[in-house]
């Protein structure tokens, strides 16, 4: 195993010892995890539960619903999130290319190649690199890495990457080096998230309580 490899599997181990299963992400169904993927973006996950509540109470999470809403009408129900009405108009995009082209059948959009997929998902209004990968993943169970602006300043700050590194590079860090495997991107992408809300904040990181600590480069703080 090449040095790059080693370090990225012995951070995966301390984080899983430190932290255990994560058991990511929460969704009754894959639909309800993509939508919380496109919910998700620029806020915390406790204002997507609310948002999803709110859908869920008014009988409105489903491509069908969804898609044919009154778009300000959908903006109200997921007002929890930041940038409601923007993210209104990226569910329907989304829920309207589901019905479209696979008959609101979210088993059916995972059949298809993942390359393939990811391009297709990258076409769709309001779905960037982060939410894509988080759709296949997590939603869809392939094997697409997420990375975040948590994986960044870990790995940044652990010395493995620079912190101007972009999506792609960071990526393809973890996806040349790890295996392909489904469960590994899930549990290392959820024990990441983890570690940057428990430790390693962007400002007054909480170095002496990360597992990571002893090896961190990180040292002006």
């Amino acid at each position: 195993m090449k040095a790059t490899e080693q370090r990225l599997m012995s951070v995966y181990g301390r984080l899983y010892d430190t932290y255990g299963p994560r058991y990511w992400w929460p969704g009754d169904t894959p639909f309800e995890i993509a939508i919380g993927a496109i919910l998700t973006q620029s806020v915390s996950w406790s204002n997507v539960e609310k948002a999803i509540g709110a859908l869920k109470e008014n009988n409105a999470l489903s491509p069908g619903t969804i898609a044919a809403m009154d778009t300000d009408a959908l903006a109200s129900h997921i007002r929890p999130t930041l940038y409601f009405n923007m993210k209104a108009k990226k569910l329907q995009a989304f829920c309207r290319h589901l019905l479209d082209h696979y008959g609101g059948d979210m088993a059916a959009l995972g059949d298809r190649p993942l390359a393939a997929l990811r391009k297709e998902l990258l076409g769709l209004y309001g779905v960037g690199p982060e939410t894509a990968d988080s759709i296949l993943l997590y939603a869809l169970e392939k094997p697409s890495f997420v990375v975040d602006a948590y994986t960044r300043r870990i790995f940044s700050r652990y010395g493995l990457v620079p912190p101007d590194i972009s999506y792609h590079d960071l990526r393809a860090i973890f996806t040349e080096r790890l295996p392909e495997d489904t469960a590994l991107y899930n549990e290392y992408h959820a024990l990441i998230v983890t570690l940057g809300k428990e430790c390693c904040a962007a400002r007054s990181p909480r170095c002496g309580e990360c597992p990571l600590d002893e090896e961190c480069r990180k040292r002006y703080l």
